[in-house]
């Protein structure tokens, strides 16, 4: 009995065992023409391809740069099929397991302060909204949403003054649970927009007539997740029935042109959307508030990494929104200045044209369901660390989207009616 008793333990610990990447490849790889193109898209059937850029295989085509992690079991045969089919490629990360302790490489001030120059996890994430209301109980107030699928929390924080009348723009972070450096720019932005109050102009004028209301953490549990057990998770953990695969993309789930999903059916493909359009607890709590304030909110933006974008919609059709001619002249004037700090380029444009088409994505779904001022961030970088962007990176990372999103508020201060 002992025994069966320790191998049950022994097996439900083997379960929940951190992942590791111990020798894990990332490639970056362009097809020059249609068949190469065809390698990858076989390639990504045959084996396990976990796709950094694009999201999934059919969005693979000609002249596209791909990134994609692969197993050290698998890197071989996928080094092999690439030499053999004399497709251009090279290996931007050896060693994933490294380059994940890499990512932590700005020191603790041993203060026991908040830091904004390194990752927070979810515990931290939530002291530091309570924070924020009790030092700044006149700018922000906590108001939770709704919860997730695991029963935590979704937490957004106003900030402005009390008047619900007022304009108001939405924000969020962390959909995709991986992309770490998205909650942290949340962050910053209520830390400097509290700070800055009174003391700067700009953000002192938005706060006097504006709303911001700033869901710091979306995907809370794939964010708990992707900490504890696998840094590269990417959805949220809801169960499915008739599979043992987690998960549904948040940013597949809305009710946006749902049901062209290519991954509809298979709930275990990473940007699976859901049994149906806002089946998720998360997608449901979001939706719900955002039509309960529909009245005050101008804008919504969200942020995600990577690959240094600034988009708009559509993303679910090629065919450019009514308002294209305004939203391309505000995404450049958001990448200009964000590019004047530090000379970080951003391209923007529409989604589907500028990155790769998508349904059931949030941005699509705010602008039909009438905001007109809706973007996406693609934070930082291009693609040599990914989704593992270092410590060191934040700050400069939130100084110059801070930028953008200052310049992007004013401007819908002005305009939007």
């Amino acid at each position: 009995m002992r025994r069966l008793l320790l191998s049950s333990l022994i097996a439900a610990s083997l379960a929940v065992a951190p992942v590791h990447f111990d020798r894990h490849k990332v490639f970056r790889v362009k097809p020059q023409d249609g068949t190469q193109a065809d390698v990858i898209k076989h390639l990504a059937k045959t084996n396990e391809l976990d796709f950094w850029y694009p999201d999934a295989a059919h969005h693979v085509t000609a002249n596209m740069t791909v990134d994609f992690h692969v197993s050290e079991k698998e890197s071989p045969s996928i080094q092999a099929a690439l030499d053999r089919s004399k497709m251009h490629y090279e290996v931007l990360i050896h060693d994933l397991q490294e380059e994940i302790g890499k990512q932590f490489d700005v020191k603790e001030d041993g203060l026991g302060r908040h830091s904004y120059a390194k990752y927070n996890n979810w515990d931290k994430i939530v002291a530091w909204t309570e924070k924020m209301v009790k030092k700044h109980p006149e700018l922000v107030s906590r108001i939770k949403i709704g919860s997730t699928a695991e029963d935590n929390p979704l937490y957004v924080l106003k900030i402005g003054k009390e008047n619900e009348r007022r304009k108001a723009i939405f924000m969020d972070c962390g959909i995709h649970a991986r992309e770490w450096i998205s909650p942290a720019f949340c962050q910053w932005f209520v830390y400097q927009a509290t700070k800055s109050y009174g003391k700067n102009k700009i953000m002192t004028k938005l706060l006097d007539r504006m709303n911001f209301y700033v869901l710091p953490v979306f995907n809370v549990d794939g964010y708990i997740w992707s900490w504890t057990q696998n840094r590269l998770w990417r959805k949220n953990r809801s169960r499915h029935q008739n599979s043992t695969c987690i998960g549904t993309d948040l940013n597949r789930n809305f009710d946006a042109s749902w049901s062209s999903s290519p991954s509809r059916d298979n709930p275990c493909k990473e940007t699976y959307p859901g049994p149906a359009p806002e089946s998720e607890k998360e997608t449901a709590a979001m939706t719900s508030f955002i039509r309960a304030h529909l009245q005050s909110i101008k804008a919504y933006l969200t942020f995600h990494s990577y690959s240094q974008m600034l988009l708009f919609p559509y993303g679910h059709t090629y065919k450019l929104p009514p308002s294209f001619q305004e939203l391309d002249k505000v995404a450049k004037i958001g990448t200009d200045v964000l590019s004047s700090r530090y000379e970080t380029h951003y391209i923007y444009g529409p989604i589907a044209s500028t990155i790769y088409p998508t349904s059931g994505s949030s941005l699509d779904w705010a602008y039909e369901l009438g905001i007109k001022y809706t973007f996406a961030f693609e934070l930082r970088d291009r693609g040599r660390f990914g989704f593992l962007l270092p410590e060191s990176q934040i700050k400069p990372t939130c100084k110059e989207t801070m930028l953008a999103v200052k310049v992007i508020a004013e401007y819908i201060l002005r305009n939007a009616c």
